[in-house]
């Protein structure tokens, strides 16, 4: 594995509707780099950035290369939490 440090990607406060192909290509374009999704500054995620993020997770979980989901907000890990998503160890990664 090489020593590029990992990519940061800062999430939008509002992930909403119209928020979720903005997140996809973000997120794709960076395939193949070890990500480090930053969420402490989401205010509201809605159900469809949940599955682009949750989608994104199982990819990079594929390819065998890390992507964290680092610093979340109250709210986000609240909102998370509410759609059910699998919960979050104390480095933010899946557990």
């Amino acid at each position: 594995m090489s020593d590029t440090p990992p990519v940061v990607l800062t999430l939008s406060p509002v992930l909403d509707l119209k928020a979720a192909e903005p997140l996809k290509a973000e997120l794709l374009a960076h395939r193949g780099r070890v990500l480090v999704v930053d969420a402490s500054g989401v205010e509201r995620l809605g159900g469809l950035c949940l599955q682009v993020l949750l989608s994104a997770l199982s990819l990079w979980r594929r390819d065998e290369i890390n992507l964290r989901l680092a610093y979340p907000s109250d709210s986000f890990s609240e909102q998370w939490a509410a759609f059910g998503a699998p919960a979050f160890d104390s480095e933010g990664v899946l557990a």
